[in-house]
């Protein structure tokens, strides 16, 4: 026997998931004889790539790993005291494990289908309650992308709200962080608001403002009592927005209890990596009146079908998906896995815990501040928490070279150093940067007092009274068994992808491998501040270079950006690079943006929130756009086209064969063109958005480039271009990554999400140009294969010339409306077999939009057609009459095991059929835990923080 000692496992084969028998029977249930056959019949030959993929071989697993480790060392984690909204944090070891680190959490998806994500839904609202007790304020959302992201939806929010139109100034004090600010200059551009950056206590209130917005504590540490500011503000009907540090806020009077309207900030340091930038979640928190108007989500309270407590996403009515240009924000992706991993460190520690580091951080800083005074420094600020600022005159660069020599790095800023402690900072860390700063002076180490006994800064006034955490769920789990179990009982409540597949159109949950997750965590990655010297993170550098180029080699544009942190967020910063390429050639009236009917909603919102007029574009009946009422309208507006926006395959899952006719006309009218990223997962290696003609496109990471969904965020929204418009990519306030003529920042770091991006670079770097390019085609064939055994029971509304559909398809349920049956019942009664949802009424009222994607295997694209099959003779059944029109399974779908256990049953159908409708759900059968939500009720009556149940369930009784 001769022996192969050459072999090496191809991580290609462990993505792609058909095997050959599989592959060979796929094709024949198709009609076709091979891939390559049926790729021809999909994808027009004259938008083809002419050469493949010029990438790097792809690598195996352990050879990217070990790769990955030599450029991960090129990063030097130093001890961070630089600050500016990013802390370095003790992230506790079992939240570590079992949430970060666990597929059970990282691969939900977004909880749309609320009861098969009831865990995730109650760690939100654990989430919500801790920001609305911890600011003081009435309602909180559940987490927003970044902090300066969620200064900018406030300004916008108070914009939106001001009862005088003429009011367009908005006071920024400039003690806000530096990348804040950057981010409100973008967001305010386009509407004309202009930002009055200066001291608030030299503020003069006018009529001429509709908001302001502070620091608390201030960019430079200092507490500033801001009551009588918001005084002077609400007297001229000015709101405030007040940017808070939660932790501060365990020892300092919240905002809501001295005026402030809004309330928003990060919450890394609740045990979420520095990840040099991200992923972190934001809050938001703002007045009970305004709950309409609050961008992202909110997690409400309400009853199931039985009158139990349930939880589900509240008010999904004013999301922008439908008010599309009418809403007030384009807020997609949220930052789910990471609000859910900093309300768990809130769980753990309790208020207590949380009130114990917060003094401790205090406390070290006064030492630190009082320990410098005593040898001779100044340290600037009266009142602080957790930052002291130092004049340091001539001794600045002694300092700075010390400082390097140590592993250490302190916020500059020309002879100012300021100094943030954080929950990682030891008694022995001050003890050092007191001889630091000792040795420049000349002072002997031996002589040295380090200063022990400390009193707080903090007037008497400025000192938290009130009380917080006082609900049960934070004063329960503060030993590591309680806090395992507590949150795998929430875990086992949720439906991921490692129960099933999650068949959602334009979403794309594929396989988020383990070896592209687990250096996400590396402390070289994981522990890096995203404003640390250039020369400290050349591995992250490296990491960056090798993406820009792998991303523009795969959408045929000359350069990435990759800062923003969402896929809404890159739709927003692709149309404002347009917007500064038409201004920088005098072209200031282009501001018409053509959006097809069926274009996805964020694609409005982003089209709104750039400052453009949307001009909606007609669709055939086939669902492809109308050419020709696209070129009369892009003739009638040629004086002031800015952009189209496309979806490519369009979002009704067919390669439209004139979209280079489609972008030629734009093109030939002065416009650019857009391209959605959406749905890449059906180009990459086949097309690409330069090859159609697109100018502009956005990469959704979290779906074509297997960051996972984390239960709704977090995401990466990179945008390439073509060579015209790289001049004008974001720039970044705080670190120089500019170009030529950059927008300003479109995301807090100048990365964005920088820690995540590994995952992306994993998956491109083991796959290869030819691995990537097969994915792309089973991503085709599973969604084929699915259609011709699906088409026989269910109407495929849309497909190709040839008959094919992309990589995803839509499946028509409207017809069964004339007896009863809606497709939210469909969608409700997937539940009972074992599965989510696919994608519910988009991009069509009434239907099902079906993605596979390329991981899934054939047994498993089976099971989920046999369970659509099975609920459609289920509708055959009440059509006939064999079930009844009101009690079927579909109707009263998900059944929960307490109804199906229950000692009475009432139904016309059997326990079995309710709940073990196929022979393969008795084997792993996976229970909804409530049964069908309640939306109007709680809707009606709105409760987005954590009730205690017995109270909640006594409203209900006496209701």
């Amino acid at each position: 026997m001769s022996l192969n000692i050459h072999y090496q496992e191809d991580f290609q084969d462990r993505h792609i998931a058909p095997n050959a028998n599989d592959t060979a029977a796929m094709l024949q249930a198709i009609g076709v004889s091979s891939i390559d056959e049926l790729i021809e019949q999909t994808v027009p030959q004259k938008i083809r790539l002419k050469s493949p993929l010029n990438l790097p071989k792809a690598k195996s697993e352990i050879e990217y790993l070990t790769d990955l480790r030599q450029t991960a060392s090129l990063n030097k984690v130093y001890k961070s005291y630089i600050g500016q909204g990013y802390y370095d944090t003790l992230t506790p070891g079992v939240i570590l494990r079992n949430v970060m680190e666990n597929p059970g959490w990282y691969t939900q998806y977004t909880p749309y289908q609320a009861e098969i994500a009831q865990g995730r839904l109650q760690a939100l609202l654990n989430f919500q309650t801790m920001v609305i007790d911890l600011t003081g304020m009435e309602i909180a959302n559940a987490s927003l992308l970044d902090e300066g992201t969620a200064a900018a939806e406030a300004m916008f929010m108070q914009y939106s709200l001001r009862k005088n139109q003429q009011a367009t100034k908005y006071f920024v004090s400039d003690q806000v962080f530096a990348q804040t600010i950057d981010i409100l200059k973008t967001r305010a551009q386009p509407y004309g608001i202009e930002l009055v950056i200066g001291n608030h206590i030299d503020f003069t209130a006018t009529a001429e403002f509709f908001g302001a917005i502070v620091q608390y504590p201030a960019g430079n540490g200092e507490v500033f009592d801001y009551t009588h500011f918001a005084d002077t503000l609400h007297q001229q009907n000015i709101k405030l927005t007040v940017i808070a540090d939660l932790l501060s806020l365990t020892l300092l009077t919240p905002p809501g209890e001295w005026g402030a309207d809004v309330v928003v900030g990060t919450t890394q340091r609740f045990g979420v990596p520095m990840g040099f930038g991200g992923p972190h979640a934001a809050y938001f928190a703002t007045k009970d009146e305004y709950k309409r108007s609050i961008p992202g989500r909110i997690i409400g309270v309400t009853i199931d079908s039985n009158n139990n407590y349930a939880l589900r996403m509240a008010l999904q009515t004013r999301e922008q998906h439908i008010r599309r240009d009418k809403a007030t924000s384009n807020i997609c992706t949220a930052q789910a896995l990471l609000a859910i991993m900093a309300g768990f460190y809130a769980v753990y520690h309790g208020p207590k815990g949380l009130k114990l580091i917060a003094e401790r951080v205090h406390g070290l800083t006064v030492c630190l501040a009082e320990s410098l005074n005593q040898i001779g420094y100044q340290v600037l600020n009266k009142a602080y928490f957790d930052t002291i600022q130092i004049n340091l005159g001539e001794l600045t660069g002694s300092i700075h070279k010390e400082c390097l020599d140590n592993n250490i790095n302190l916020n500059y800023k020309g002879n100012q150093v300021s100094i943030s402690l954080d929950e990682t900072v030891s008694f022995e860390d001050v003890k050092l940067l007191v001889r630091i700063f000792s040795k420049v002076k000349g002072i002997a180490a031996d002589s040295l007092t380090i200063v022990e006994e400390v009193k707080t800064t903090i007037s008497a006034t400025l000192q938290r009274q009130s009380s917080y955490l006082l609900h049960p769920v934070f004063n329960s789990h503060h030993s590591e068994h309680e806090m395992l179990r507590y949150i795998k009982s929430l875990e086992t409540k949720d439906l991921s992808l490692c129960h099933s597949m999650i068949a959602l159109g334009s979403c794309t949950m594929k396989l988020n491998a383990t070896s592209e997750m687990i250096p996400v965590t590396w402390p070289e990655f994981g522990k890096v501040h995203p404003f640390a010297p250039a020369d400290q993170v050349l591995g992250y550098y490296t990491v960056f270079d090798e993406l820009d180029k792998w991303l523009s080699e795969i959408t045929g544009f000359a350069a990435m950006s990759l800062q923003p942190n969402a896929g809404a967020q890159g739709e927003y910063a692709g149309l404002m690079v347009i917007r500064a390429y038409h201004q920088d050639r005098g072209d200031h009236h282009r501001n018409i943006a053509l959006i097809p009917a069926s274009a996805h909603g964020t694609n409005p919102a982003s089209a709104a929130m750039a400052g453009m007029k949307i001009v909606v574009v007609k669709s055939l009946e086939n669902g492809n756009i109308d050419v020709d009422d696209l070129k009369a309208k892009a003739e009638q507006h040629a004086a002031d086209l800015s952009c189209l926006m496309v979806t490519y395959p369009s979002t009704h899952g067919v390669f439209e064969e004139s979209i280079i006719d489609i972008c030629n006309i734009i093109h030939q009218n002065g416009g650019q063109v857009y391209m959605d990223g959406a749905n890449m997962n059906a180009q990459v290696g086949l097309t690409s958005p330069a090859n159609i003609g697109a100018d502009v496109c956005h990469l959704n990471l979290h779906k074509t480039f297997c960051i996972p969904h984390g239960g709704g965020g977090p995401g990466m929204g990179p945008i390439g271009v073509a060579a015209h418009l790289v001049k004008y990519l974001p720039g970044h306030s705080v670190v120089d990554i500019n170009n030529e003529k950059s927008i300003p920042a479109v995301s807090s770091a100048p990365w964005g999400s920088a820690s995540i991006l590994i995952i992306s670079h994993a998956y491109i770097a083991m796959m290869g140009g030819e691995g990537l390019t097969d994915a792309t085609k089973y991503a085709i064939l599973n969604a084929n294969y699915m259609k011709a055994r699906l088409e026989a029971h269910y109407p495929v509304l849309y497909s190709g010339s040839q008959g094919r559909c992309a990589h995803e398809m839509i499946l028509d349920c409207r017809g069964f409306k004339n007896f009863g049956i809606e497709v939210v019942d469909i969608a409700k009664r997937l539940m009972d077999y074992g599965f989510h949802a696919p994608t519910v009424s988009f991009p069509v009222a009434g239907t099902l939009m079906v993605e596979p994607t390329e991981s899934e295997p054939k047994h498993e694209l089976d099971r989920f057609c046999d369970a659509l099959i099975a609920i459609r003779k289920e509708i055959s059944s009440v059509e006939n009459g064999s079930l009844d029109k009101v009690d079927n399974p579909l109707k009263n779908a998900p059944h929960t095991s307490a109804v199906v256990t229950a000692n009475e049953w009432s139904h016309g159908y059997s326990r079995q059929t309710a709940a073990f409708p196929l022979p393969y759900v008795a084997d792993y059968k996976f229970w909804p835990s409530v049964g069908r939500v309640n939306d109007s009720h709680g809707d009606r009556s709105l409760i987005c923080a954590c009730p205690p149940l017995e109270s909640y369930l006594e409203e209900e009784v006496t209701a």
